[in-house]
Protein backbone atom coordinates (compact mmCIF):
# COMPACT_ATOMS: atom_id res chain seq x y z
CA UNK A 1 0.00 0.00 0.00
CA UNK A 2 2.88 2.30 1.09
CA UNK A 3 4.25 1.39 -2.42
CA UNK A 4 1.26 2.27 -4.63
CA UNK A 5 1.27 5.56 -2.99
CA UNK A 6 4.75 6.64 -2.93
CA UNK A 7 4.64 5.54 -6.88
CA UNK A 8 1.57 7.57 -7.83
CA UNK A 9 2.71 10.57 -5.91
CA UNK A 10 6.27 10.59 -7.87
CA UNK A 11 4.74 9.85 -10.61
CA UNK A 12 2.31 12.87 -10.88
CA UNK A 13 4.90 15.25 -9.20
CA UNK A 14 7.36 13.91 -12.07
CA UNK A 15 5.35 15.18 -14.61
CA UNK A 16 4.91 18.77 -12.65
CA UNK A 17 8.37 19.07 -12.18
CA UNK A 18 9.20 18.64 -16.01
CA UNK A 19 7.30 21.55 -16.14
CA UNK A 20 7.82 23.25 -13.53
CA UNK A 21 11.73 23.46 -14.35
CA UNK A 22 10.85 24.55 -17.54
CA UNK A 23 8.65 27.87 -15.89
CA UNK A 24 11.58 28.47 -13.86
CA UNK A 25 14.26 28.89 -16.00
CA UNK A 26 12.33 30.78 -18.18
CA UNK A 27 11.65 33.37 -15.55
CA UNK A 28 15.37 33.30 -13.90
CA UNK A 29 14.74 32.01 -10.90
CA UNK A 30 16.99 29.60 -8.74
CA UNK A 31 16.40 25.49 -9.22
CA UNK A 32 15.71 24.99 -5.47
CA UNK A 33 12.55 26.63 -5.92
CA UNK A 34 11.13 24.42 -7.98
CA UNK A 35 11.87 21.33 -5.38
CA UNK A 36 10.23 24.09 -2.38
CA UNK A 37 6.70 24.34 -5.03
CA UNK A 38 7.01 20.73 -5.15
CA UNK A 39 6.84 20.12 -1.81
CA UNK A 40 3.72 22.06 -1.84
CA UNK A 41 2.24 20.18 -4.37
CA UNK A 42 2.41 16.34 -2.53
CA UNK A 43 -1.15 17.52 -0.11
CA UNK A 44 -2.76 18.11 -3.62
CA UNK A 45 -2.00 15.01 -5.28
CA UNK A 46 -2.04 12.65 -2.09
CA UNK A 47 -5.53 13.20 -2.04
CA UNK A 48 -5.97 10.56 -5.54
CA UNK A 49 -2.67 8.80 -4.31
CA UNK A 50 -3.89 7.97 -0.61
CA UNK A 51 -7.22 5.98 -2.08
CA UNK A 52 -5.06 4.59 -4.84
CA UNK A 53 -2.78 2.97 -2.63
CA UNK A 54 -5.38 1.56 -0.23
CA UNK A 55 -7.30 0.17 -2.41
CA UNK A 56 -4.62 -1.58 -4.54
CA UNK A 57 -2.77 -2.65 -1.33
CA UNK A 58 -6.03 -4.13 -0.13
CA UNK A 59 -6.88 -5.53 -3.49
CA UNK A 60 -2.81 -7.38 -4.22
CA UNK A 61 -3.33 -9.08 -0.17
CA UNK A 62 -6.54 -10.64 -1.21
CA UNK A 63 -4.89 -11.78 -4.70
CA UNK A 64 -2.48 -13.35 -3.47
CA UNK A 65 -4.39 -15.30 -1.19
CA UNK A 66 -7.41 -15.89 -4.51
CA UNK A 67 -4.18 -17.28 -6.34
CA UNK A 68 -2.84 -19.21 -3.65
CA UNK A 69 -5.79 -20.91 -2.85
CA UNK A 70 -5.72 -19.83 0.73
CA UNK A 71 -8.73 -17.50 0.27
CA UNK A 72 -10.47 -20.71 -0.31
CA UNK A 73 -9.33 -22.57 3.03
CA UNK A 74 -10.64 -19.23 5.20
CA UNK A 75 -14.04 -19.31 3.57
CA UNK A 76 -13.84 -23.41 3.84
CA UNK A 77 -13.71 -22.57 7.78
CA UNK A 78 -16.39 -20.39 7.84
CA UNK A 79 -14.65 -16.87 7.45
CA UNK A 80 -16.80 -14.80 5.48
CA UNK A 81 -15.21 -11.86 3.68
CA UNK A 82 -16.58 -9.01 5.98
CA UNK A 83 -14.98 -10.93 8.83
CA UNK A 84 -11.65 -10.40 6.79
CA UNK A 85 -12.09 -7.26 6.07
CA UNK A 86 -11.23 -6.18 9.52
CA UNK A 87 -8.11 -5.10 9.61
CA UNK A 88 -8.08 -3.66 6.33
CA UNK A 89 -11.20 -1.49 7.52
CA UNK A 90 -8.87 -0.24 10.67
CA UNK A 91 -6.55 0.71 8.21
CA UNK A 92 -9.26 2.30 5.68
CA UNK A 93 -10.24 4.86 9.06
CA UNK A 94 -6.95 5.76 9.66
CA UNK A 95 -6.19 6.63 6.33
CA UNK A 96 -9.40 8.49 5.81
CA UNK A 97 -8.79 10.37 9.24
CA UNK A 98 -5.63 11.60 7.62
CA UNK A 99 -7.34 12.31 4.20
CA UNK A 100 -9.33 14.46 5.57
CA UNK A 101 -7.20 16.31 7.76
CA UNK A 102 -4.96 16.74 3.62
CA UNK A 103 -8.28 17.81 2.23
CA UNK A 104 -9.89 20.05 4.82
CA UNK A 105 -6.69 21.47 6.27
CA UNK A 106 -3.46 20.80 4.79
CA UNK A 107 -4.32 20.77 1.15
CA UNK A 108 -5.93 24.68 1.33
CA UNK A 109 -2.69 25.97 2.78
CA UNK A 110 -0.02 24.43 0.86
CA UNK A 111 -2.14 25.76 -2.52
CA UNK A 112 -1.98 29.61 -1.18
CA UNK A 113 1.44 28.79 -0.45
CA UNK A 114 2.57 27.26 -4.12
CA UNK A 115 0.44 30.23 -5.80
CA UNK A 116 2.75 32.88 -3.56
CA UNK A 117 5.89 31.48 -4.72
CA UNK A 118 4.28 31.07 -8.19
CA UNK A 119 3.48 34.89 -8.16
CA UNK A 120 7.27 36.05 -6.41
CA UNK A 121 8.89 34.21 -9.45
CA UNK A 122 7.50 35.78 -11.70
CA UNK A 123 7.50 39.18 -9.98
CA UNK A 124 11.30 38.64 -9.23
CA UNK A 125 10.93 38.40 -5.35
CA UNK A 126 12.76 35.14 -5.33
CA UNK A 127 16.05 36.73 -7.00
CA UNK A 128 15.72 35.94 -10.47
CA UNK A 129 19.02 36.38 -12.37
CA UNK A 130 20.58 38.28 -15.43
CA UNK A 131 20.04 36.15 -18.86
CA UNK A 132 22.72 35.63 -20.29
CA UNK A 133 22.91 36.59 -24.01
CA UNK A 134 19.63 38.97 -23.84
CA UNK A 135 18.98 42.32 -23.29
CA UNK A 136 17.16 42.52 -19.70
CA UNK A 137 15.22 45.74 -19.23
CA UNK A 138 15.16 46.97 -15.81
CA UNK A 139 12.52 49.78 -14.87
CA UNK A 140 11.99 50.99 -18.28
CA UNK A 141 15.70 53.17 -17.78
CA UNK A 142 18.25 50.48 -18.08
CA UNK A 143 18.95 47.71 -20.66
CA UNK A 144 21.69 44.97 -19.33
CA UNK A 145 22.98 42.33 -21.59
CA UNK A 146 26.09 39.72 -20.09
CA UNK A 147 28.05 37.96 -22.61
CA UNK A 148 28.66 35.08 -20.28
CA UNK A 149 28.39 34.60 -16.20
CA UNK A 150 30.23 32.19 -14.01
CA UNK A 151 30.62 31.38 -10.26
CA UNK A 152 26.64 30.63 -10.55
CA UNK A 153 26.04 34.20 -11.53
CA UNK A 154 28.42 35.92 -9.33
CA UNK A 155 31.32 36.59 -11.79
CA UNK A 156 30.09 38.45 -15.17
CA UNK A 157 32.14 38.90 -18.88
CA UNK A 158 31.21 41.09 -21.61
CA UNK A 159 28.98 43.31 -20.26
CA UNK A 160 26.86 46.44 -22.18
CA UNK A 161 24.52 48.41 -20.48
CA UNK A 162 22.34 51.93 -21.63
CA UNK A 163 21.00 53.98 -19.20
CA UNK A 164 18.85 56.87 -19.53
CA UNK A 165 17.15 59.60 -17.63
CA UNK A 166 14.31 62.21 -18.07
CA UNK A 167 16.57 64.89 -19.17
CA UNK A 168 17.42 62.60 -21.76
CA UNK A 169 20.87 61.73 -21.17
CA UNK A 170 22.07 58.59 -22.32
CA UNK A 171 24.70 56.82 -21.14
CA UNK A 172 26.42 53.80 -23.27
CA UNK A 173 28.49 51.22 -20.90
CA UNK A 174 30.86 48.40 -21.81
CA UNK A 175 33.19 46.63 -19.40
CA UNK A 176 35.38 43.38 -19.38
CA UNK A 177 33.62 41.96 -16.36
CA UNK A 178 31.58 42.84 -12.91
CA UNK A 179 29.72 41.52 -10.28
CA UNK A 180 26.55 42.57 -8.34
CA UNK A 181 26.91 43.85 -5.00
CA UNK A 182 24.66 44.67 -1.91
CA UNK A 183 24.62 48.23 -0.90
CA UNK A 184 23.66 48.24 2.93
CA UNK A 185 22.33 52.17 2.57
CA UNK A 186 19.57 51.21 0.25
CA UNK A 187 17.83 47.71 -0.27
CA UNK A 188 16.09 49.25 -2.75
CA UNK A 189 19.45 49.61 -4.83
CA UNK A 190 22.01 47.19 -6.21
CA UNK A 191 25.72 48.41 -7.01
CA UNK A 192 27.10 47.09 -10.40
CA UNK A 193 31.05 47.14 -9.91
CA UNK A 194 32.46 47.25 -14.05
CA UNK A 195 35.81 47.05 -14.20
CA UNK A 196 37.99 48.07 -17.33
CA UNK A 197 35.41 49.72 -19.63
CA UNK A 198 34.11 52.72 -21.70
CA UNK A 199 30.97 55.27 -20.73
CA UNK A 200 29.87 57.18 -23.60
CA UNK A 201 27.79 60.24 -22.19
CA UNK A 202 25.25 61.40 -24.85
CA UNK A 203 23.57 64.44 -24.43
CA UNK A 204 20.67 66.21 -25.77
CA UNK A 205 22.49 69.23 -27.04
CA UNK A 206 26.63 68.60 -27.69
CA UNK A 207 28.76 66.48 -28.54
CA UNK A 208 29.10 62.57 -26.45
CA UNK A 209 31.82 62.38 -24.25
CA UNK A 210 33.93 59.25 -23.69
CA UNK A 211 35.74 58.17 -20.44
CA UNK A 212 37.59 54.86 -19.78
CA UNK A 213 37.43 53.61 -16.29
CA UNK A 214 39.20 50.69 -14.59
CA UNK A 215 36.79 50.69 -11.88
CA UNK A 216 33.34 51.75 -12.08
CA UNK A 217 30.47 51.19 -9.61
CA UNK A 218 26.92 51.49 -11.29
CA UNK A 219 23.99 51.79 -9.16
CA UNK A 220 20.60 49.96 -10.22
CA UNK A 221 17.12 50.14 -8.53
CA UNK A 222 15.64 47.27 -8.06
CA UNK A 223 11.72 47.46 -9.71
CA UNK A 224 8.76 47.83 -7.09
CA UNK A 225 7.41 44.54 -5.85
CA UNK A 226 3.67 44.00 -5.51
CA UNK A 227 2.42 42.42 -2.78
CA UNK A 228 0.76 38.82 -3.10
CA UNK A 229 -2.82 38.95 -2.50
CA UNK A 230 -4.72 37.96 0.52
CA UNK A 231 -5.86 34.22 0.99
CA UNK A 232 -9.67 33.39 -0.29
CA UNK A 233 -9.56 34.67 -4.06
CA UNK A 234 -10.12 30.91 -5.00
CA UNK A 235 -12.63 28.45 -2.52
CA UNK A 236 -9.75 26.12 -2.86
CA UNK A 237 -7.63 27.88 -0.61
CA UNK A 238 -10.46 28.22 2.44
CA UNK A 239 -9.87 25.21 5.16
CA UNK A 240 -13.25 23.54 5.89
CA UNK A 241 -14.53 25.83 8.80
CA UNK A 242 -14.25 28.59 6.57
CA UNK A 243 -16.36 27.22 3.79
CA UNK A 244 -18.75 26.06 6.16
CA UNK A 245 -19.20 29.98 7.35
CA UNK A 246 -19.45 31.82 3.34
CA UNK A 247 -21.37 28.79 2.00
CA UNK A 248 -24.22 28.78 3.82
CA UNK A 249 -23.59 32.32 5.44
CA UNK A 250 -26.97 34.96 4.18
CA UNK A 251 -24.62 37.23 4.28
CA UNK A 252 -22.48 35.94 1.33
CA UNK A 253 -23.45 36.26 -2.24
CA UNK A 254 -24.91 33.73 -5.02
CA UNK A 255 -21.89 32.98 -6.43
CA UNK A 256 -19.54 32.96 -3.42
CA UNK A 257 -22.09 30.30 -1.24
CA UNK A 258 -22.14 27.78 -5.19
CA UNK A 259 -18.16 27.72 -5.05
CA UNK A 260 -17.77 27.38 -1.34
CA UNK A 261 -20.83 24.75 -1.32
CA UNK A 262 -19.47 23.10 -4.11
CA UNK A 263 -15.40 22.64 -2.59
CA UNK A 264 -17.02 21.73 0.48
CA UNK A 265 -18.77 18.79 -1.22
CA UNK A 266 -16.28 18.02 -3.05
CA UNK A 267 -13.47 17.48 -0.23
CA UNK A 268 -16.29 15.46 1.52
CA UNK A 269 -17.31 13.01 -1.24
CA UNK A 270 -13.63 12.35 -1.75
CA UNK A 271 -12.93 11.02 1.63
CA UNK A 272 -16.57 9.24 2.38
CA UNK A 273 -15.61 7.27 -0.63
CA UNK A 274 -12.85 5.85 0.86
CA UNK A 275 -15.05 4.02 2.81
CA UNK A 276 -16.14 1.77 0.37
CA UNK A 277 -12.81 1.25 -1.61
CA UNK A 278 -12.27 -1.86 0.62
CA UNK A 279 -15.45 -3.87 -0.78
CA UNK A 280 -14.31 -3.10 -4.36
CA UNK A 281 -11.11 -4.37 -3.67
CA UNK A 282 -12.42 -7.34 -2.32
CA UNK A 283 -14.55 -7.35 -5.44
CA UNK A 284 -12.39 -6.73 -7.76
CA UNK A 285 -9.41 -9.13 -6.19
CA UNK A 286 -10.60 -12.39 -6.62
CA UNK A 287 -10.07 -14.00 -10.08
CA UNK A 288 -12.42 -16.90 -11.69
CA UNK A 289 -11.18 -20.22 -10.66
CA UNK A 290 -8.02 -21.67 -12.52
CA UNK A 291 -7.38 -17.93 -13.56
CA UNK A 292 -4.71 -15.48 -12.72
CA UNK A 293 -6.29 -12.37 -14.67
CA UNK A 294 -5.30 -9.25 -14.07
CA UNK A 295 -8.12 -7.31 -15.19
CA UNK A 296 -9.49 -6.50 -11.68
CA UNK A 297 -6.55 -4.68 -10.97
CA UNK A 298 -6.76 -2.93 -14.02
CA UNK A 299 -10.59 -1.80 -12.90
CA UNK A 300 -9.89 -0.66 -10.33
CA UNK A 301 -7.41 1.96 -11.31
CA UNK A 302 -9.93 2.98 -14.06
CA UNK A 303 -12.71 3.30 -11.46
CA UNK A 304 -10.90 5.43 -9.36
CA UNK A 305 -9.28 7.86 -11.36
CA UNK A 306 -12.27 8.08 -13.46
CA UNK A 307 -14.81 8.83 -10.15
CA UNK A 308 -12.09 11.23 -9.26
CA UNK A 309 -12.00 12.84 -12.36
CA UNK A 310 -15.88 13.39 -12.56
CA UNK A 311 -16.05 14.91 -9.16
CA UNK A 312 -13.84 17.21 -10.18
CA UNK A 313 -16.18 18.38 -13.30
CA UNK A 314 -18.75 17.81 -11.34
CA UNK A 315 -17.98 20.75 -8.83
CA UNK A 316 -16.40 23.23 -11.35
CA UNK A 317 -20.00 22.94 -13.02
CA UNK A 318 -22.04 23.55 -9.28
CA UNK A 319 -19.13 26.10 -8.92
CA UNK A 320 -20.85 28.15 -11.90
CA UNK A 321 -24.17 27.69 -10.98
CA UNK A 322 -25.33 25.10 -13.36
CA UNK A 323 -26.05 22.36 -11.38
CA UNK A 324 -26.92 21.75 -7.60
CA UNK A 325 -23.36 21.33 -5.61
CA UNK A 326 -25.11 18.37 -3.36
CA UNK A 327 -26.31 16.98 -6.87
CA UNK A 328 -23.47 16.86 -8.80
CA UNK A 329 -21.24 15.24 -6.63
CA UNK A 330 -23.42 13.17 -4.13
CA UNK A 331 -24.96 12.06 -7.15
CA UNK A 332 -22.01 9.95 -8.52
CA UNK A 333 -21.26 8.68 -5.07
CA UNK A 334 -24.62 7.17 -5.06
CA UNK A 335 -23.93 5.31 -8.62
CA UNK A 336 -20.88 4.19 -7.31
CA UNK A 337 -22.38 3.33 -4.14
CA UNK A 338 -24.69 0.88 -5.66
CA UNK A 339 -22.36 -0.54 -7.98
CA UNK A 340 -19.78 -1.37 -5.05
CA UNK A 341 -22.54 -2.79 -3.24
CA UNK A 342 -23.83 -5.09 -6.18
CA UNK A 343 -20.29 -6.29 -6.83
CA UNK A 344 -19.42 -7.42 -3.42
CA UNK A 345 -22.95 -9.18 -3.20
CA UNK A 346 -22.15 -11.04 -6.19
CA UNK A 347 -18.43 -12.07 -4.54
CA UNK A 348 -19.07 -12.43 -0.84
CA UNK A 349 -22.82 -14.25 -0.81
CA UNK A 350 -23.47 -15.34 -4.40
CA UNK A 351 -22.14 -19.17 -4.80
CA UNK A 352 -19.49 -18.90 -7.59
CA UNK A 353 -20.32 -15.10 -8.67
CA UNK A 354 -18.13 -13.07 -10.20
CA UNK A 355 -18.59 -9.20 -9.56
CA UNK A 356 -16.93 -8.89 -13.78
CA UNK A 357 -17.37 -12.54 -14.97
CA UNK A 358 -18.72 -11.67 -18.52
CA UNK A 359 -15.32 -8.88 -18.65
CA UNK A 360 -13.39 -11.97 -17.54
CA UNK A 361 -14.60 -14.28 -20.13
CA UNK A 362 -14.32 -11.32 -23.27
CA UNK A 363 -11.07 -10.76 -22.04
CA UNK A 364 -9.99 -14.39 -21.75
CA UNK A 365 -11.81 -14.89 -25.75
CA UNK A 366 -9.41 -11.79 -26.79
CA UNK A 367 -6.49 -13.02 -24.86
CA UNK A 368 -6.25 -16.69 -26.47
CA UNK A 369 -6.93 -15.52 -29.81
CA UNK A 370 -4.30 -12.75 -29.54
CA UNK A 371 -1.84 -15.82 -28.07
CA UNK A 372 -2.91 -17.99 -30.97
CA UNK A 373 -1.97 -15.17 -33.41
CA UNK A 374 1.20 -13.96 -32.57
CA UNK A 375 2.35 -17.38 -31.33
CA UNK A 376 1.78 -18.77 -35.28
CA UNK A 377 2.92 -15.50 -36.90
CA UNK A 378 6.59 -15.98 -34.76
CA UNK A 379 6.67 -19.17 -35.89
CA UNK A 380 6.02 -18.16 -39.48
CA UNK A 381 8.91 -15.82 -38.83
CA UNK A 382 11.32 -18.08 -37.35
CA UNK A 383 10.84 -21.00 -39.80
CA UNK A 384 10.97 -20.75 -43.44
CA UNK A 385 7.99 -22.37 -45.36
CA UNK A 386 9.19 -25.64 -46.81
CA UNK A 387 10.84 -26.57 -43.31
CA UNK A 388 7.48 -26.11 -41.85
CA UNK A 389 5.77 -28.66 -44.06
CA UNK A 390 7.90 -30.88 -43.62
CA UNK A 391 8.40 -30.50 -39.85
CA UNK A 392 4.32 -31.08 -39.45
CA UNK A 393 4.75 -34.27 -41.55
CA UNK A 394 7.85 -36.05 -39.86
CA UNK A 395 5.50 -35.46 -36.99
CA UNK A 396 2.32 -36.77 -38.01
CA UNK A 397 4.54 -40.16 -39.61
CA UNK A 398 5.82 -40.66 -35.73
CA UNK A 399 2.30 -40.62 -34.68
CA UNK A 400 1.56 -43.45 -37.67
CA UNK A 401 -0.68 -41.49 -40.03
CA UNK A 402 -0.17 -40.75 -43.54
CA UNK A 403 0.84 -37.65 -45.26
CA UNK A 404 -2.12 -35.00 -45.62
CA UNK A 405 -4.42 -37.19 -44.11
CA UNK A 406 -7.31 -35.41 -42.20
Amino acid sequence: MIGVFVLAASLLLLEKMLRLFDFVSVEGGPISIVFEMLINLVPEYAGLAIPLGLLLGILFAFRKLAISSELDVMRAVGWSYTRLLRVPFLITFALVALNFAIVGFIQPQARFAYEEMEFELRSGALGASIKVGEFNTIEDRMALRIEESEDEGRQLMGIFARVSDDAGQVLSISAREGRFLANREDRNTIILRLVDGVIVHDVAEGSPRVLSFSQHDLPIDLPAIEEFRARGEDEREYVLPELLEIGWSPDSTAEERAGSQANFNYRMVEVVMMLMLPFLAVALAVPPKRSTSALGVFLSIVIVVAYHKINQYGSEVAEIGRIDPFLALWGPFAVLFALISWMYYQVAFVPGGQAIGFLESFYSKIARRLKKLIGRDKLRGLVPEEDLHEQQEENMQRQGGAPGAA
